[in-house]
């Protein structure tokens, strides 16, 4: 039977995946409901395995739908539903386009590597750390790359159009401010691209079969997948064209077999195969034959690193202010914890959970979740820390929280989330305008949403004063402070998020005299 349809449903359901998943990252006015987002990303597997884990339940159980086809039919997850997956086919389309060829071959299988991988990422998360995973997860290195190196290339281009449209009396598209790392934390994603980039172009899936753990896992449950493809010996004439077009390089046509573990059921193979030499067989079924491997070609090495990274300060956008302090402030801030997002209960919990896939990053409307460097200690780089040198956290906005896919961020409501305190506010006197050079400013006191923040009587102009008990740690005080290097207030992490107090707003009664003001 011909099953050359196979290959057209995958690439259907890969476009639909990348698609849908690009769309998501790239989305520059926040168009997609987070309601949707759950859907996009729920078959997304480190993900939703991570948020199965904190909430237990099967609304958060698509990694189980993941591991119940690949028993079926081995790694269609690799094929057509990781993004990443997606990009190296798009990246050796190119490679063909290229040099027209170019084909690939029967590839070395790399165990001992591999294997490495994966057991590494296993001994990080059974002892508590996601670090190793979040390095090589491939949905949340695609989500960075999304997220920090094309996403500013298309708010770039909308911004030049814009500046376009303006010459002709055009206003129908405004311009869109991004807020971006520096260049240290962006090294990480343009390594990655570059890694899978280059190992495309040279060996197709060579990334999914010698580095992802995700993609050696499935890989280990395929081995026992009720249907596998195999090479059927009475019909096979021998052509070679299955193994041309393999891009896992698993195909050894000398000795007929299949090394279904590092196969992706890309089915090129059935696409190509002329004698339906190319056939599913079942666990039911007796081998015709040992299952053997060989290499006949000179063994290649494959160095596998991951860069370090350069410290640098995150790049600071500034608000308009009323006032441009002539002083330099002198008493630096140091922050003992980082500000974890609303709805991540605490740090530990936080951290625990993260991928640092960069939705949240991508999809926050103020732009304050920032990708972090050494803000969480080493095993937490790049997960995204809440960076009020950037921006603030709006008051009723509770988006990172629907869209997280891992649960490291639980839902939360806005009334809740109103009075969830993530951080507490701290006034250094000594770098205050006020103080230093006896201006009037309260810019601190105006932007702060639940009043924590209010200005007092002092030397004839008003003071800041802070009150610890109704701060929400949103970091709109922090943001909006005009002092310059270091800020005269700022907001430090809570370790674990608290409750803060409502400010009862006090009622002024005017009395109403009738009879004076209303002579008439």
């Amino acid at each position: 039977m011909k099953l050359s349809h196979l290959k057209k449903i995958r690439v259907a359901v890969s476009v639909l995946f990348f698609t849908t998943l690009s769309l998501l990252f790239l989305d520059l006015k926040n168009i997609i409901s987070p309601t949707y987002t759950n859907y996009i990303t729920y078959l997304q597997f480190i993900p939703s395995l991570l948020k199965y884990l904190n909430l237990f339940s099967l609304a958060a159980a698509g990694f189980i739908i993941v591991l119940i086809l690949t028993l079926l039919f081995g790694r269609v997850y690799c094929s057509s539903i990781c993004p990443i997956g997606t990009l190296q086919d798009i990246f050796s389309f190119i490679a063909k386009k290229i040099n027209r060829k170019k084909y690939f071959r029967l590839l070395n299988p790399n165990d001992w590597l591999r294997y490495s991988f994966l057991a590494l990422a296993v001994i990080f998360f059974l002892s508590g750390s996601l670090f190793a995973i979040n390095l090589l997860d491939p949905y949340s290195n695609f989500g960075r790359i999304f997220t920090q190196l094309f996403k500013p290339v298309i708010v770039g281009g909308n911004n030049l159009l814009v500046l376009l449209l303006e010459q002709f009396k055009n206003y129908s598209v405004y311009p869109l401010e991004i807020k971006t790392p520096d260049l240290g934390l962006l090294s990480f994603p343009f390594f990655f691209l570059a890694i899978i980039f280059w190992m495309s172009y040279k060996n197709g899936r060579l990334f999914c079969n010698t580095v992802c753990p995700v993609g050696t896992l499935l890989g280990l449950i395929s081995r026992i997948s009720l249907f596998k493809i195999k090479i059927d010996e009475e019909n096979c004439i021998g052509c070679n064209l299955c193994e041309r077009v393999c891009k896992s390089g698993c195909i050894d046509k000398k000795n007929k077999y299949v090394d279904f573990s590092r196969c992706v059921s890309c089915y090129n193979c059935f696409a190509v195969c002329p004698s339906e030499g190319i056939c599913f067989s079942t666990v039911f079924e007796k081998p015709s034959k040992v299952e053997t491997f060989e290499v006949d070609y000179k063994k290649r090495e494959f160095v596998a690193g991951i860069i370090a990274y350069t410290i640098g300060s995150a790049g600071i956008a500034f608000a308009q202010q009323k006032i441009t302090p002539v002083k330099l402030s002198t008493v630096q801030n140091l922050k003992k914890y980082p500000v974890a997002p609303p709805g991540s209960i605490s740090i530990d919990h936080f951290t625990d959970s993260c991928t640092a896939c960069h939705l949240c990053v991508s999809a926050c409307p103020t732009k304050v979740l920032q990708p972090s460097f050494l803000d969480y200690g080493f095993l937490g780089m790049l997960q995204p820390k809440m960076d009020y040198s950037v921006s603030f956290c709006n008051f009723e906005c509770v988006i990172c929280s629907q869209v997280c896919p891992t649960g490291a961020i639980l839902p939360i409501k806005p009334e809740k989330k109103k009075l969830t305190q993530i951080g507490k506010v701290t006034f250094v006197k000594e770098n205050c305008v006020v103080h230093t050079e006896k201006t009037d400013c309260g810019a601190c006191a105006e932007h702060c949403p639940t009043k924590a923040v209010h200005m007092v009587p002092f030397e004839n102009i008003k003071a800041p004063e802070i009150q610890n008990e109704y701060c929400i740690g949103c970091g709109a005080c922090e943001y909006a402070c005009p002092t310059k290097p270091y800020k005269a207030i700022y907001v430090e992490g809570n370790p674990r998020q608290l409750t803060a107090k409502k400010k009862e707003e006090k009622k002024i009664e005017n009395k109403v005299n009738i009879e004076e003001d209303f002579s008439f």
